[in-house]
């Protein structure tokens, strides 16, 4: 993380840096905004990494209980049968 005085930066600058490191700004010393590149991101990324929903979200999901591959397999089969490897 890179700190630039508003007063000794640009915004093009600022963009341009916050590519490869978020940029904090600061006036008289003290942080007052934050730039966080977002180039090759679409619309709905940018959206979803800014949602507090949907962190909530994923973090109520990370503390689930999780299932193997091998598991989800069984309980696949138990439910619909084993596949059938011919048809793969």
């Amino acid at each position: 993380m890179k700190a630039v005085d508003i007063q000794q930066t640009s915004l093009d600058a600022c963009v341009s840096d916050a590519q490869s490191e978020r940029i904090i700004i600061t006036r008289d010393g003290n942080p007052v905004a934050l730039v966080v590149g977002v180039e090759g991101l679409d619309e709905e990324q940018v959206e979803l990494g800014s949602s507090d929903e949907f962190w909530e979200l994923i973090t109520q999901r990370r503390k689930e209980k999780t299932l193997s591959r091998a598991a989800l397999q069984v309980r696949i089969d138990q439910r619909f049968g084993p596949r059938d490897s011919a048809t793969d």
